[in-house]
């Protein structure tokens, strides 16, 4: 939650600069703004591809792996956000492995996850048992729901440099990832490593879940992760330009998420999610409205 009363939340009013500049004025809103760009660029990317691949069952059974990563580090005494990236990216590594095609990979990734929970059920009960309220810093709550304005600069530094990685990882392997997204028969045939590719891709899939976690947690990652790129994907054809335009939705959903959780007090997480839900149905809702129109133009002609 913002550090604030809700007596003395700062009022929104019709100056919109000034409002600017007040949300501005604040070191942890400045710091919530540089953290949610940074994921939102590469979630926009990453999540381009994860919706092209038809595989977000795989993005949200991996955001219910990351509560289970920040769980096991909070109830070892490790920090948490280590083992949420460490057995988030595994996870992702063994749900890759053992499943290509899209049966064998939802059977795959229902096997791991009904592992994953189970393992998180344990690890939640030596938490709560041993561990919570012993002053650890960790909240089980922060983990499922997330809050941006409580992401450290630490945090934020790791943030930017898995960022990174992430961003020329996915540049070097983003054409014949395409190709192999769209027509994996064709691409292996070619020569195209596609498990190889798969593989790397599910990887930047498990590093993307457990940054976003942080802002969004693990039960709304999926909102940030894949509505971006669903609503750019139903905007442009054009792989390039969806990708785009996948990162710059997802920012500007972030940026409005924490300006209106600024003035109002809700959760940070909660208004970047249901502001993602509202544009992806928004423009659905315009788009099959606007076939409708053409059709019965059409039929009158």
């Amino acid at each position: 939650m913002i550090p604030f009363t809700t007596a003395a939340l700062p009022l929104f009013s019709p100056n919109l600069l000034q409002d600017l500049l007040d949300l501005l004025s604040y070191d942890f809103v400045r710091q919530a703004l540089l953290a949610g760009t940074i994921l939102s660029l590469v979630a926009g990317f990453v999540g381009y591809f994860v919706v092209l691949r038809h595989q977000a069952f795989a993005g949200e059974a991996l955001s219910d792996v990351a509560f289970t990563g920040a769980l096991a580090g909070a109830a070892f005494a490790i920090n948490p956000l280590v083992t949420l990236l460490g057995v988030t990216v595994l996870v992702a590594l063994a749900m890759g492995l053992f499943g290509e095609r899209l049966r064998g990979r939802d059977v795959a990734i229902g096997t791991m996850l009904a592992w994953t929970l189970g393992l998180g059920v344990l690890f939640l009960s030596l938490f709560t048992a041993n561990v919570s309220g012993a002053g650890t810093g960790f909240s089980g709550v922060a983990a499922l729901f997330g809050n941006l304005f409580g992401v450290s600069v630490e945090q934020t530094r790791v943030i930017a440099l898995a960022a990174v990685a992430e961003v020329a990882t996915l540049a070097i392997i983003a054409r014949p990832l395409l190709f192999a997204s769209l027509d994996p028969d064709v691409a292996q045939a070619r020569g195209v490593p596609t498990r190889a590719l798969g593989l790397i891709f599910m990887a930047l899939v498990g590093v993307t879940v457990a940054l976003a976690t942080l802002a969004v947690g693990a039960l709304l990652v999926f909102a940030l992760l894949l509505l971006p790129a669903a609503t750019a994907q139903q905007l442009t054809t054009r792989p390039y330009a969806g990708l785009g335009l996948a990162a710059l939705l997802a920012i500007l959903i972030t940026w409005f998420g924490v300006a209106i959780s600024f003035y109002t007090g809700f959760p940070s997480s909660a208004c970047v999610s249901l502001l993602g839900v509202a544009l992806y149905a928004g423009v659905l809702g315009a788009l099959r409205l606007r076939a409708t129109l053409q059709s019965r133009a059409s039929a009158a002609l």
